[in-house]
């Protein structure tokens, strides 16, 4: 892996961690297309690029989310009861989601990825206001529910389930913008952890998996991510409460859109840089 590229992993590591800590997602739509995009570049075969990305994105997911969630229970909005069972039960689903990823093609899993992302932040767009009357759901088997979609979800295409969960949190189980962000914090603990456990497991010894790699986790990738995601969760966590609900609302929106369209290849068809 070339210098510029070690640079790019190290520039995204930031972004990340900003990200992760002031909107309560694992950072899955910038570090994914970024990892894939590299991979490719050095000569892996897309399919194994994809998978690469999608398990080593969950492993940097998890010490990002014990970073920020640190910072978010000092804040209280953390609800460690929806937090636990969202993350226990979405852990053991993510092991069929994975399974099932480690057998489709890259080009097929490339489009499931963008094409959730878009569906999440389409659905933000045209949510609810940002708190509605009322207490937040409290039913157990509701959120039970959740964690094995989510789960699945988060195995198949490599995410901690931030990104999707917190749309649900805000549109279907009444949480505000703070506590959403803070309870999926602490959730990716449990679906990461779950997540990139069944990577390793399904891609070990697999050929064409690049240098320093344990199953479909490449360790060098994951340092360099890591070592930059983690300290900026801190600081991104405590920008979350500084940026009005809305704004944040809009901003995680907004970087949504963009990468969704980019990992279907929209930007790609029309000839844009982007």
């Amino acid at each position: 892996m070339t210098t510029i590229y070690i640079f790019y992993l190290l520039l995204t590591g930031i972004g990340v961690g900003l990200v992760s800590g002031m909107l309560g997602v694992g950072g899955c739509f910038i570090m994914v297309p970024i990892q894939f995009f590299i991979l490719k570049a050095i000569g892996i075969d897309p399919t194994i690029a994809i998978r690469v990305a999608f398990g080593t994105n969950l492993l940097v997911v998890l010490p990002t989310a014990i970073s920020g969630t640190f910072r978010h229970h000092k804040k209280e909005v953390v609800l460690w009861k929806q937090a636990i069972i969202l993350g226990t039960v979405g852990a053991l689903a993510g092991f069929g989601g994975a399974a099932l990823a480690s057998h489709l093609p890259g080009s097929i899993l490339t489009k499931i990825f963008g094409l959730a992302i878009l569906l999440g932040s389409l659905r933000m767009i045209t949510a609810k206001p940002i708190r509605v009357e009322g207490e937040i759901n409290k039913n157990s088997l509701t959120y039970v529910f959740w964690g094995l979609i989510l789960g699945f979800v988060t195995g198949l295409i490599g995410i901690g389930g931030g990104v999707l969960i917190v749309p649900i949190m805000l549109i279907f189980l009444n949480f505000n913008m703070h506590e959403a962000v803070g309870t999926s914090t602490a959730m990716m603990i449990f679906t990461a952890l779950g997540g990139s456990l069944a990577y390793i497991i399904l891609g070990w010894h697999h050929p064409g998996l690049p240098a320093y790699s344990l199953g479909y986790v490449n360790l060098l990738q994951w340092v360099l991510l890591t070592g930059t995601s983690v300290p900026m969760a801190q600081v991104g966590a405590h920008l979350a409460h500084k940026i009005p609900a809305a704004s944040l609302k809009w901003l995680f929106v907004t970087v949504m859109i963009y990468m969704g369209l980019k990992m279907i290849g929209v930007f790609a068809w029309l000839n844009l840089p982007l």
